[in-house]
């Protein structure tokens, strides 16, 4: 009998460590899952439960690791958020958002369109085979003996005398031209392609006359010109020639309709900054009908949108 209470005992004991390490086996588990977690992980850099739902919304498993790898930053959650925010360019928001008091959305638009480095840095040479949806800015060359093929020059109907354009611009501004005709405006073109050498020598002359800081601001450096591409042109409202476009109805109704015909207001007010040139009421650029029509209805430029819609792809 005693030897049977010696079993039962031995078994009641063994159980009981069993049992033990089946629940120790379980808290460690638990613990090892809780502490890999991803929740768990952002938690330790300092994230709070608002910023981390952000944080999993909108990126993989395999960019939030390589989030809590870095030191935390209030500014990450409301960047990723933002609509066309690219996870490449992350160190690069992150460091500029450090170093200005700029809103998130305000921050992705800049580093997007280069404009966080200083104008005419950093230049890479303009993909020409592209075609209509090649850019030309201040971080975007064009070589010195680049011309489209397919100049034409522009008939004195269209435009004032001797004014070139690439063909495939020009077939799309007659277009253009006709329908603000039908709706009684006169929109002409008043400047269209420029040469390397055109473009070096409008920019010495507003250089010479008024510095380097107008002319920068005002004209583009050879080989950074959009007049070069015979995709951009100029243009005026000829029963209006001796007011600003901007304060002519024919501008208003560019704003509304230009996209239609595939042109762009390349340089738009307010925007200053990420265009890098001032605003210019009168300055259009051929992208194709889909692409300005896109350009148009997001409030975009086009330098924001070549960078998350072309190169980002």
């Amino acid at each position: 009998m005693v030897k049977k209470r010696r079993v039962k005992k031995s078994v009641k004991i063994i159980g009981s460590i069993f049992i033990i390490a089946i629940i120790f086996l379980i808290m460690l588990t638990n613990y090892l899952i809780k502490i890999n977690s991803i929740d768990y992980k952002l938690k330790e850099k300092g994230y709070n439960d608002e910023e981390i739902t952000s944080i999993k919304a909108n990126l993989d498993e395999n960019k939030i690791n390589d989030i809590v790898k870095l030191e935390y930053d209030e500014n990450l959650p409301k960047l990723i958020s933002q609509k066309y925010f690219i996870y490449d360019k992350l160190n690069l928001y992150l460091d500029y958002s450090k170093e200005n008091k700029l809103d998130a959305k305000k921050v992705i638009s800049l580093v997007n369109a280069n404009t966080y480095k200083d104008h005419y840095t950093d230049i890479v040479k303009t993909d020409t085979s592209l075609n209509e949806l090649l850019i030309v800015n201040k971080y975007y060359q064009l070589s010195s003996d680049y011309e489209p093929e397919d100049l034409i020059e522009v008939p004195t109907m269209y435009a004032y005398s001797g004014i070139k354009l690439s063909n495939v611009a020009y077939e799309a501004f007659k277009e253009l031209f006709n329908a603000a005709k039908s709706e009684g405006y006169t929109i002409v073109i008043n400047s269209g392609y420029r040469s390397y050498d055109s473009q070096e020598a409008v920019y010495n002359r507003n250089k010479n006359n008024y510095g380097t800081t107008y002319a920068d601001n005002f004209v583009a450096r050879p080989g950074h010109s959009e007049h070069q591409t015979g995709l951009a042109v100029d243009v005026a409202d000829y029963e209006n020639s001796s007011e600003d476009f901007e304060k002519t109805e024919a501008y208003q109704w560019m704003l509304d309709n230009a996209h239609k015909y595939g042109f762009i207001l390349r340089y738009p007010k307010d925007k200053e900054d990420i265009t890098g040139y001032s605003f210019e009421s009168w300055h259009f650029r051929y992208v194709g009908v889909d692409i300005a029509t896109k350009i148009h209805s997001l409030d975009i430029t086009y330098d924001e949108y070549y960078t998350y819609f072309i190169e980002n792809k």
